[in-house]
């Protein structure tokens, strides 16, 4: 939960001035965008750009996040978390204290992007935030804090992005923020240790929560509560082996899951068949003519056939004399 008193001594109005103490850039201070337990996050002006602005007083907390996000740079081709602008202190009337400045990022958060246009966009948005976890993961970091309300949609291109780093975690440390909704300790099925499969029972609950936008509370908890909750769900029942996976820890990494994620969204695409009906590609077959009250058989319809290839090819011999015949006589050419 937010600090208080943090966010009462740092309740920064809109047009305030920020200047940086050691890089002495400025920043025009719009508006809050949000606040957690390590600081406050404000949309600012620099240079005639929008910019996200996070201050704190806890300047472990502002190094932490900061050495994220210059991870996330190294990642070539991860667009999981904004890129970094600035580090300074800033010399305010309650004391000095640090902040970084970050890329604002502009979209839909994920459950209102699902809301609005389709069910089908959560399992390829989720897709995307796999294959950048897998990246986070091999750098060495945990997400931790990983819910929809950190998830933002841009485009075009559609694409899913983290606005909040401050739940990463070194690998094999103690997870240091979470939600209870999404932290798989609260349903008793895992440690909170920094490791990849904490991010993936992550990635599972972001599917339910997708299917259950007002969330719901624990009861019996466990597995459960959660294969009941997948089950009442025809979006979630047709994923439910890659949930299972995902809420026993049985996934090693992001890629696991991804791949099952692709392979369950792929056979769900394709028409179901029933036992009684015919293969899909297989042209339906006309109705027989009744002959003398009865079907007629195979071999009828192979005799019929054959007679009316002899017949075509007869027809083709008598166009080719006459062709003959006529140009022999000069009448064409």
């Amino acid at each position: 939960m937010m600090n208080h008193t943090l966010k009462n001594r740092f309740r920064i109005q809109p047009g305030t001035v920020i200047e940086g103490k050691w890089h002495k850039n400025q920043y025009t201070i719009l508006k809050e965008l949000g606040n957690g337990a390590n600081g406050i996050v404000y949309l600012a002006r620099h240079q005639n750009r929008h910019i996200a602005l996070k201050i704190s007083e806890n300047g472990m907390s502002i190094t932490s996040e900061v050495n994220v996000l210059k991870s996330f740079a190294k990642v070539q081709g991860s667009t999981l978390g904004p890129s970094l602008i600035d580090v300074d202190d800033w010399k305010s009337r309650q004391g000095i204290v640090s902040f970084y400045a970050m890329e604002y990022i502009s979209g839909t958060d994920f459950l209102s992007f699902i809301e609005k246009n389709g069910k089908e966009w959560t399992v390829v948005l989720v897709i995307q935030l796999l294959n950048d976890l897998e990246r986070l993961h091999q750098r060495g970091w945990i997400f931790g804090d990983l819910k929809p309300e950190n998830l933002i949609v841009t485009g075009p291109p559609t694409r899913i992005r983290c606005i909040d780093v401050g739940g990463t975690t070194i690998r094999g440390r103690a997870i240091k923020e979470f939600t209870e909704f999404y932290d798989r300790g609260y349903w008793g099925l895992g440690s909170r240790k920094a490791e990849p499969a904490y991010d993936i029972f992550a990635v599972g609950m972001v599917l339910i929560n997708s299917a259950y936008p007002k969330r719901f509370h624990k009861q019996t908890g466990g597995m459960p509560q959660l294969i009941e909750a997948i089950r009442q769900k025809p979006e979630l029942r047709r994923l439910e082996p890659v949930l299972v996976k995902a809420f026993q820890g049985q996934y090693a990494s992001a890629k696991e899951m991804r791949q099952d994620l692709i392979s369950s969204a792929t056979t769900s695409s394709q028409p179901v068949k029933r036992q009684d009906q015919k293969p899909i590609h297989q042209p339906e077959l006309k109705k027989a003519v009744p002959l003398n009250g009865k079907l007629r058989s195979d071999r009828y319809a192979k005799k019929k056939k054959k007679k009316g290839g002899l017949i075509e090819t007869l027809l083709i011999l008598a166009a080719m004399g006459i062709f003959y015949f006529l140009y022999i006589s000069g009448k064409i050419f």
